[in-house]
Order: structure tokens, then C-alpha cells, then sequence
């Protein structure tokens, strides 16, 4: 059983994961937020919903006022909530599909709700982890930039607090374990190379991103989240018909001003001389294609990056694997969660730029730009990409794999990442 809930981002690996685990025989239910379920479906993977629809949690966290408050014990108890907002739901639903199944396997998001029913039922657990989340001392826990002068300890007691406070804000939604123990793997699904030393310091296996090696996700379209084939056409034509854009793209991130935000963006490749390629995601940002400007609603990045200049986008794991694989440079305007740990991660090695998103201006956002035109920074993702190993979602069902007693040679699980 496979449990990923979140955004299209979180899914996507689950979708991939499943494919390969029914190609290598295995009998797969997966499970999705409900309304990523008709994704999987248009891709003709059977998906199942559990919990609560993403889109709802992601409005309710944009309309509570909590999160702005001046009293950081309000932000806090907001944080709190939105920690439990759904964990009720999404238990109810694996409890009742978890019995008949062998395995159970989860995303970050909703990983404590789906451990806790693997318990309960005694089935091995494993978790996909996109970001070292894990008590570390390599991974700086505050996403800023001085924190990386700051001594291993630090951060490894930071991230320890933190872990803390999340189990103490789950625990009130949480069943009390009383099953026996069972055997459990995080899986490490993106890139050590990027955080140095985190592959010394967790046990792993550490599998690479979780990357659509073969465009399956984009083979097939459906009305909400992919382009329909006159669209995709129009931007392969739009791509022909002149230089090379600056991709911009915010995924399942809210925009609280479309209409300024592209205002912005015109302002910004107009002033560099640049095209504009926008995928508005989940933002109200009507379609449509002009010489300079082509706004659509989602992208295959596989295929369109390695077409651009520069990506500017807010720094989910997906699309910085994806921009990372194309070897194009990155703006990362990070907006919550792991978002910033990418931008910081990727400033230091030399691969983006990065900016809160909050704070992001045309002015801003011209010189950061600036910084990723650079040739060294060219040169530098240039050779990332050159590098980059796109079979970690195999990698990842050898991980599965070996939960259920499959031999599988350590040194496979480990050496992921990047090519050897």
C-alpha cells in the first residue's frame, strides 16, 4: 500500500513508485489526496483517495490570519493545527484499506499517519523522504545563510527540537501504539551530493531523486493538470519561434496578486531582453501566447527546461530535481516547508539563487537573475546535470523491495544519486 498525500509534487514519486513496483509484479494499491486521484487515473495508474483534498488545506492555511499575527504563540498554535488538519481523516481511510496488504509506504507529508496504522496492523513501514528532515548535524537547521558557519551540534539538536514539536503537535490526533514493533526504512529519495556529509550521518539507502526518467507522467492528458494537445503544440511552436525564455513556475503555491505578479515578471524579461514562459500551477492566471509572453498551466519540464535561460520557481524537491536534471540556472523564491532548505542548499553550491518569496520585487529579482547568468554558474549546473541519475525511483522499489525480503546489494541502495 502506498499512501502519498500533499500536493501534485508529493504524488508524483507515489505514481512513479507504483508503476515500477506493478511492472516488477506486485499487487499496488495506491492512495492520494482526492484530488490528485483522476491524476493517476488519466495515467493509467489505479489510485484510491484517502484523507483530505490538498487544495482545501492549502486554502485553509492561506485564509488563517494566525499565520501573519504579530504573537508568534498564535503563529505557533496555527502551525499546531495545521500540523493535525486531516491526520483524523487519513488514518480512518488507511485502517480501512491496510488489511490484505504486506507493506506499507509513504510520502513526508502524512508519513506519522501512515506509520501509525502500519503498527497498529503490524505491516513493515517505509517513509520517501525528499529533504534530510532526519536529526543531522551536516544540514543546517536554519534555512539562512550565516547558519551553515554554525557547529554540527547546533544543528543536530535543532532539528531533534523540532522533530519534538512535531510529535507533540500530532500527538492529540495520533492513536497510542500498542502494536508490535515492525521493521521500518527511511528512504533517502534525493541527492547527498547536494547536502555534504548527510550521507555519512543517516542510515539511509539513499536512492536519488525520484525522477520521470521516460516522460510516463506527460504521456497522457486530462483536463486539470496537464495542457491539452493544442496547447502543448502552441508552446512547442512558441519555443521555435524565438530565444530562449526565462521559465517561471510556482506549482500548487498561492500568488495572493496574479495580476501584479505577472505585471512583474513582463517587467523583469522585458528589461533583460527575454522571453516569458510562465506555468501558472494552481495560481488564477488566465492562458494564452504572445510573441514575448506565453503563460500556460503546467509544463513538461524534462522537455522545456533544458529549453530556458533560467527557472525561477519556489523550490519544491520535484522542480529543483527537475531544473537540476536540465542543467539550467535556478531563482528559488521559497514560500514554506523544505523550500528554502533547497534555495540555501543550492546557493552554496554555487547552482542558484534564492529569496523568500515574500520578498521578491522586479528589482530583486533583475539582480538575482544577474547572479545565475554568470558563466561559472552556468558552467557549474552545466556539469551537475551531466552527472544526474534518473533511476532512483527503481532504486526506491529495491528499497521496497527489501522490506519484504528481497535480496538486494547494499551498495545499490547507497550509491545513488548522481551517475558513478
Amino acid at each position: 500500500m502506498l499512501a502519498f498525500t500533499g500536493s501534485r509534487g508529493d504524488a508524483q514519486p507515489g505514481i512513479l513508485l507504483a508503476r515500477a513496483l506493478r511492472e516488477r509484479g506486485h499487487d499496488v494499491t495506491l492512495a492520494l489526496a482526492p484530488n490528485l486521484v483522476a491524476f493517476a487515473h488519466h495515467h493509467g495508474v489505479p489510485a484510491v483517495p484517502f484523507g483530505r483534498d490538498t487544495a482545501d488545506l492549502l486554502h485553509a492555511q492561506r485564509t488563517d490570519r494566525r499565520f501573519t499575527s504579530r504573537d508568534p504563540r498564535a503563529r505557533l498554535r496555527a502551525l499546531f493545527d495545521l500540523q493535525r488538519r486531516g491526520v483524523p481523516e487519513q488514518i480512518e481511510d488507511l485502517r480501512a484499506l491496510a488489511p490484505g496488504h504486506d507493506v506499507v509506504v509513504a510520502g513526508m507529508a502524512g508519513e506519522e499517519a501512515a506509520e501509525s496504522v502500519a503498527r497498529a496492523v503490524g505491516l513493515p513501514f517505509a517513509a520517501m523522504h525528499f529533504f534530510p528532515i532526519q536529526p543531522n548535524s551536516a544540514v543546517p537547521v536554519a534555512p539562512i545563510r550565516w547558519a551553515g558557519h554554525l557547529p554540527g551540534f547546533v544543528h543536530r539538536g535543532g532539528w531533534s527540537v523540532l522533530a519534538r514539536a512535531r510529535a507533540a503537535a500530532l500527538a492529540p490526533v495520533l492513536p497510542v501504539s500498542t502494536g508490535p514493533n515492525v521493521a521500518s526504512v527511511r528512504i533517502q529519495a534525493y541527492d547527498p551530493f547536494l547536502f555534504p556529509g548527510v550521507d555519512e550521518q543517516l542510515p539511509g539507502p539513499f536512492v536519488g531523486f525520484p525522477v520521470d526518467s521516460d516522460g510516463f507522467l506527460i504521456s497522457a492528458t486530462d483536463s486539470v493538470h496537464s495542457e491539452p494537445p493544442s496547447q502543448t503544440s502552441s508552446l512547442e511552436s512558441w519555443l521555435d519561434a524565438g530565444t530562449a525564455p526565462i521559465y517561471v513556475g510556482f506549482g500548487s503555491m498561492d500568488v495572493s496578486d496574479p495580476s501584479a505578479f505577472v505585471a512583474m515578471l513582463r517587467e523583469v524579461c522585458a528589461r533583460r531582453g527575454r522571453r516569458l514562459l510562465l506555468a501558472s500551477g494552481w495560481a488564477t492566471i488566465a492562458p494564452g501566447f504572445e510573441d514575448a509572453v506565453a503563460i500556460v498551466g503546467q509544463v513538461d519540464h524534462a522537455r522545456v527546461l533544458p529549453r530556458c535561460v533560467a527557472a525561477v520557481h519556489h523550490g519544491g524537491a520535484g522542480t529543483t530535481a527537475a531544473a537540476l536534471r536540465a542543467g539550467v540556472p535556478q531563482v528559488i523564491c521559497s514560500v514554506q516547508a523544505d523550500q528554502p532548505y533547497w534555495g540555501q542548499a543550492l546557493q552554496r553550491l554555487g547552482l542558484a539563487a534564492t529569496i523568500p518569496a515574500k520578498k521578491l520585487t522586479a528589482e530583486r529579482l533583475d539582480a538575482l537573475l544577474d547572479q545565475v547568468s554568470r558563466p561559472d554558474v552556468i558552467e557549474r549546473a552545466a556539469c551537475y546535470a551531466a552527472d544526474f541519475a534518473t533511476d532512483g525511483v527503481e532504486r526506491t522499489a529495491d528499497a521496497v523491495e527489501a522490506l519484504l525480503g528481497s535480496p538486494i546489494a547494499p551498495e545499490l541502495l547507497r550509491s545513488a544519486g548522481r551517475q558513478q
